[in-house]
């Protein structure tokens, strides 16, 4: 198993609509194309309480790239990511990671 941590650096003020955004679409589209979430976290302490974090469980980096590429292309999150953004641009920056799991990690 591995796991992509993916960092959304939000627009000032548009954190809520990309939360209502994962709630009420995203996840949906997921479900269909079989990504599974790992968890989310919004930032509390730190450089920006304007992120979101999560993370993705992948069995290798083929399903990733499979999956991924499936659902950046569904017509559903193409529709669902312009109808949030009617009112500007949420996300600024994304940053991405791909982790593997170190021996002795209690996340496998």
């Amino acid at each position: 198993m591995i796991y992509e941590m993916r960092v959304y650096r939000c627009v000032p003020g548009r954190l809520p609509a990309l939360l209502k955004r994962f709630e009420t679409a995203t996840l949906k589209i997921w479900e269909k194309h079989g990504i599974k979430q790992a968890g989310f976290f919004t930032t509390l302490i730190g450089e920006s309480n304007q992120e979101l974090t999560y993370f993705l469980a992948w069995d290798s980096l083929a399903e990733r790239e499979k999956k991924w590429g499936a659902f950046m292309t569904d017509p559903d999150w193409l529709e669902a990511r312009a109808k949030s953004e009617a009112d500007g641009q949420i996300v600024g920056n994304i940053v991405s990671q791909i982790l593997a799991p170190t021996a002795f990690s209690a996340v496998k």
